[in-house]
C-alpha cells in the first residue's frame, strides 16, 4: 500500500483524543512547532497502519502527534506540537 493510500486526516484519530483529553479536538488549533503552520487538529494527516499513530503537519510533513496505545496504557507525544488551543464551551 502506497503511503498516499494510508493517509487519512485528522478526524480519524477524533475519537482517540476524546478518550484521552475528555473533549473534541480536531476543531482545535494547532501550530506545528517545526514550521509554525497552524490549523486545525482535523487537517493534519494522520497515519494510523504502524505500530502507533502518527499525525504530520500538512506543510512540512512534520511529526506533530505521536500515540501508541498497549491494553493497559497510552503513550502521548506532542513534543511536534507547539500548542494546541482548546476552546471553552
Amino acid at each position: 500500500m502506497k503511503a498516499a493510500e494510508m493517509k487519512l486526516d485528522g478526524n480519524a484519530i477524533g475519537g482517540l483524543l476524546i478518550e484521552i483529553f475528555g473533549t473534541d479536538l480536531t476543531g482545535s488549533m494547532g501550530v506545528c512547532a517545526s514550521c509554525g503552520a497552524q490549523g486545525q487538529v482535523a487537517t493534519l494527516d494522520v497515519y494510523v497502519h504502524a505500530p502507533g499513530i502518527v499525525a504530520r503537519c500538512r506543510s512540512c510533513e512534520a511529526v506533530m502527534i505521536r500515540i501508541v496505545r498497549s491494553e493497559t496504557r497510552t503513550w502521548l507525544d506532542l513534543s511536534g506540537t507547539r500548542t494546541i488551543q482548546i476552546d471553552e464551551r
